[in-house]
């Protein structure tokens, strides 16, 4: 049954490696021009898709208290904010380096605790910080096209401010999905994602060009592409939900460690199918440098999983 779980808990950062490269695709094919806005809003509409699905599921969806549902809105709000610094970051460097960055999320969380809770930090937790901060620091040096040094701080920053996000909405829909239970949580999640997206729709009249020339221009790979990546992000959230009420916070977010190296294997493989996409750095310098990076921070995931 553990190893079950275990196997179970790997399927979500896989889906959410896909994802990684269909976002990726979509900006620099498609969304060029107010990408990241456009791809929210697709993303925030598209949820309504999973609402039919989840009340199937559990019809007592509605039978919800007003204190949980105010808390999965938090949640929703949240989540557009991660997307938005996420899009960001994977709109001006690549997927391996964008996502290497979510394994500072356990350190966000310990740390949250420390300050907010009470809770003691050992040394090997310490250790284990280091050697994940350590991990993703390798990252923000990199050569360009030119051979010159590259200093990533925009993606630092954009990415800082998307694991703690994520951090912070792990907590606070695992203690809703445990007084109400996972369905009721995701679908007023994706309600909230929904009345976000219709807001941004109505408010942001570039975003609404651009989500309008999308749907005129390239309708069906756009669509196409949207519809896949939602239907597997979504997926994987519900994989992810379950799996986080059958074991602790820490160790979901150790087999999302395993997100890294899965967008790494996916974009090679991409880049030796489909190289015009350039989803993928592929000298030797930087692939060394990456693997390193996801080695030393997996390392410190699995330290922190052990506690």
């Amino acid at each position: 049954m553990e190893v079950g779980v275990y196997a179970l808990a790997l399927i979500s950062p896989l889906l959410y490696a896909a994802t990684n490269h269909i976002d990726k695709i979509l900006l620099q094919e498609y969304f060029q021009d107010g990408g990241v806005g456009t791809l929210i809003l697709f993303s925030a509409l598209l949820s309504i898709l999973a609402l039919p699905v989840l009340f199937l599921i559990d019809p007592t969806v509605l039978e919800v208290e007003r204190g949980s549902i105010l808390v999965l809105a938090l949640v929703g709000c949240m989540n557009v904010l991660l997307l938005w610094c996420y899009l960001q970051a994977m709109f001006h460097d690549e997927p391996t380096v964008v996502i290497i960055f979510y394994q500072i999320v356990p350190v966000i969380a310990l740390v949250l605790g420390y300050f907010f809770l009470g809770e003691t930090i050992d040394t090997s937790q310490i250790l284990a910080m280091i050697a994940i901060i350590s991990g993703a620091l390798l990252l923000i040096v990199a050569f360009d096209n030119r051979g010159r040094l590259e200093f990533k701080f925009r993606t630092v920053f954009y990415m800082l401010v998307a694991s703690s996000c994520w951090a912070t909405e792990s907590v606070l829909f695992k203690v809703v999905a445990l007084e109400e239970n996972i369905w009721r949580a995701l679908f007023w999640e994706h309600v909230a994602l929904v009345c976000i997206g219709i807001g941004i729709f109505f408010i942001v009249p570039k975003y609404r060009r651009s989500f309008a020339a999308a749907w005129t221009d390239n309708s069906l790979p756009v669509f196409g592409l949207n519809g896949l990546n939602e239907s597997l992000y979504i997926l994987g959230n519900s994989i992810a939900a379950y799996v986080v009420m059958l074991v602790p916070v820490s160790l979901t977010l150790l087999m999302n460690s395993f997100q890294p190296l899965f967008v790494l294997v996916l974009g090679l493989v991409i880049y030796w199918l489909v190289p015009s996409l350039k989803v993928q750095e592929v000298s030797r310098r930087n692939l060394l440098q990456k693997l390193a990076a996801i080695l030393m921070t997996s390392l410190g995931a699995y330290q922190l999983g052990e506690w």
